[in-house]
């Protein structure tokens, strides 16, 4: 494929993506990640490539949810500070040590609370926007993943604040300027490790993930909160579903 084609087929794809996580809080990285490994890219430099373009990406993203007052300062730094050191210490296990046990470990977290967050959706949507009891742990332990298995940071956080009844446009608004600061910091470490990604695609991800930002916080603002819950809970258990199959083949 040549470099124009190969470009406009990343923008495409890093638009799409972006527009999905915009509105539901999720599944940029892991959509980006998973059609990195398709194409033969190794894991390490698959999740190097994603966060490079997330450190935009996000930013565009972060920065119109905080625009249109998605975003809550305490939630933010409770999730961003603790996320961005997990993220550091999973670059380093994953340019240094293998990671398939990651997925196996995420796969029924994922079915689980997908699951729960469907059933939740019919039920009344929260209304709480402060951060709950154990939110530092929990940035800790996302960006770990996140930066394992290039996705993972907002199936993660999105879904337990959501679980725990805080207000769905509240959570996707903060949780996605956090992981602007978690992707800065990985991609700080995987330049360190690694050194650059794959740069087209980087390049066509940052451009169609911009292009679509602004229209995911739109949305998110004008989508029911029963009907983003449950939207979020049929991507996650589409994530843990995709996960579940690459562990058993």
């Amino acid at each position: 494929m040549s470099a124009l084609p190969e470009f406009l087929t990343f923008a495409i794809v890093g638009a799409l993506a972006q527009l999905v996580d915009g509105a539901l809080g999720m599944a940029y990285g892991v959509t980006s990640a998973g059609l990195l490994l398709g194409l033969g890219m190794p894991p390490v430099m698959a999740s190097a490539s994603v966060h490079y373009a997330e450190t935009f990406t996000c930013g565009a993203s972060g920065l119109s949810h905080l625009a249109a007052g998605n975003v809550r300062r305490r939630l933010f730094l409770a999730l961003a500070i603790p996320g961005v050191i997990g993220a550091l210490v999973g670059v380093w296990l994953a340019v240094h040590l293998p990671a398939p046990w990651m997925r196996v470990a995420l796969t029924p977290y994922l079915l689980g609370m997908g699951l729960f967050l469907l059933l939740r959706g019919a039920r009344r949507p929260g209304e709480r926007a402060e951060p709950p009891r154990g939110t530092p742990l929990l940035g800790a332990a996302a960006g770990f993943v996140d930066a394992i298995g290039g996705g993972g940071w907002s199936a993660l956080t999105a879904t337990t604040l959501l679980a725990r009844g805080l207000q769905p446009r509240v959570v996707i608004g903060s949780v996605h300027l956090a992981k602007c600061a978690v992707s800065i910091a990985a991609s700080t470490g995987f330049l360190a490790g690694i050194g650059a990604g794959h740069m087209t695609a980087v390049l066509g991800l940052i451009a169609g993930g911009i292009l679509a930002a602004p229209f995911g916080a739109f949305f998110v603002r004008r989508i029911p909160a029963r009907a983003a819950t449950v939207l979020a809970g049929l991507a996650v258990l589409a994530l843990g579903i995709n996960n579940a199959v690459r562990v058993l083949h």
